[in-house]
């Protein structure tokens, strides 16, 4: 995690300082993505020693809760704390386990109740940061970056400070930030191209045509991100979920940047086809296969007897899965993922190369960051075809370009030197730890 924009006044205190007297509140935003990313910076920060108080709604809080895996639990339940506050009956309403429409309509109301669930979130969260500064000498509060107008009142404040944790890729945030300033200044393609060769620094390529916003977000969503970013005018720095060894000309990118300025599933023919796909490649797998839909709790509808086909050379989870632990292991081959930017970093932390399937949001240009940049992962499918159902021989042939050929072990040797720079950036005196050690300093400062 690179920690930017630290504030230049005030002085930073020594680790180890009177950190019992520092609160740190994590706020993420309420979907399945986020949860994660929030739940391993909490587990990173309580090494320091600092009270940690994790917030979300009730439903959220258990399953987070049930993902603890391999974990002191001895020690971090002494600084991790979760708060939980009700959760909306709208949160979540068109995604009951007997939901089975998967409808572009079905998944816009889906995507519009959990934003508007979050927005309800202001009212207790500020109530608690105010309770917990009562008896802190400062609350540190760090918050999604689409969370802002919940966090919004932490300005009134006195002794509480925000950090802005941005869950998604660098490359796609720097490349979006891109794309909005090329339409505010009506850069003309020639003129942008100039713009950018002279504006970014060395190392940092932002292809041209990448998916769009409005073919990646829902109008909804859209809406709602310019509403966070309106509000997010309190922030005291920038938190990424990356490391410099992966994105350090975006991160670049992104402080230059700072200085000038729906979800997809899929169908029932489509889980054929796939299904079939990995039958044909002959090469042994594992299929996790839920529906997000229910919350996590429904399942996939594979074809009938097919796990019988397949059993000698695949297994299908059809619950939650500890993907950190499955990446890690050193059976595993190859990753098919919708490219969250959450599970790019646990695989290539794992050294373990992507077959990209991008759904929504950030993952398609996430797609473009691992195929096109660092060049470890195969398209299984491409945006421009999103909207098609892919057949099984595509998916056949992606699969065994991945896991069988020479194109794919040369991946495969990059994605392992990828992942060995990313571990050694975490240890003692890496640049990853430097990073944390800066931040704790910062936030336990006098």
């Amino acid at each position: 995690m690179a920690f930017l924009v630290i504030p230049s006044s005030g002085n930073h205190g020594q680790i180890g300082m009177e950190k019992d007297q520092i609160t740190m509140v994590m706020v993420p935003f309420p979907a399945q993505g986020h949860f994660n990313q929030f739940l391993h910076l909490s587990r990173r920060v309580s090494s320091y020693h600092i009270p940690i108080h994790y917030v979300g709604f009730s439903t959220e809080i258990s399953q987070v809760k049930a993902r603890i895996h391999g974990w002191d639990l001895a020690t971090a339940t002494n600084y991790i704390h979760f708060q939980e506050f009700p959760t909306p009956p709208s949160y979540m309403a068109s995604a009951s386990p007997n939901c089975s429409n998967n409808s572009s309509e079905t998944i816009s109301k889906l995507i519009a109740s959990v934003l508007d669930a979050s927005l309800t979130l202001r009212e207790p969260v500020s109530a608690f940061i105010k309770k917990l500064s009562s008896t802190s000498r400062r609350v540190v509060v760090i918050y999604d970056s689409m969370m802002a107008s919940t966090v919004q009142d932490v300005v009134s404040i006195q002794n509480a400070e925000a950090y802005c944790f941005h869950a998604i890729s660098a490359f796609a945030n720097s490349s979006l930030l891109w794309d909005i300033i090329k339409y505010y200044l009506h850069l003309p393609s020639f003129l942008a191209k100039l713009v950018k060769k002279l504006f970014l620094p060395s190392g940092a390529h932002i292809p041209d045509g990448l998916p769009t916003l409005r073919s990646t977000f829902t109008p909804q969503f859209i809406e709602f991100m310019r509403l966070q970013h309106s509000c997010n005018k309190f922030s005291s720095g920038n938190l990424y979920d990356t490391c410099k060894v992966l994105e350090g000309p975006y991160l670049e990118t992104l402080a230059k940047f700072s200085r000038l300025l729906g979800i997809r599933y899929l169908s029932m023919e489509q889980i054929k086809e796939l299904a079939i796909g990995l039958k044909k490649s002959q090469q042994k797998f594992i299929w996790v296969a839920r529906d997000v839909l229910s919350g996590g709790e429904g399942e996939v509808k594979i074809p009938e007897g097919y796990e019988e086909r397949v059993k000698e050379r695949g297994i299908i989870v059809k619950d939650w899965a500890p993907q950190l632990e499955i990446l890690a292991h050193s059976s595993i081959g190859r990753f098919m993922s919708d490219c969250g930017w959450n599970s790019c970093m646990e695989s290539i932390t794992m050294g373990v190369p992507i077959a990209t399937w991008p759904m929504r949001f950030d993952q398609p240009r996430n797609a473009v960051f691992v195929t096109n940049v660092l060049k470890i992962g195969v398209v299984v499918k491409h945006w421009d075809r999103r909207d098609d159902t892919i057949d099984s021989s595509t998916i056949k042939n992606a699969v065994q370009k991945l896991m069988a050929s020479t194109e794919g072990h040369e991946m495969r040797m990059r994605a392992m030197e990828l992942g060995k720079q990313v571990k050694e950036s975490v240890k003692d005196g890496g640049d990853h730890q430097k990073e944390m050690d800066s931040f704790i300093a910062h936030v336990t400062r006098y």
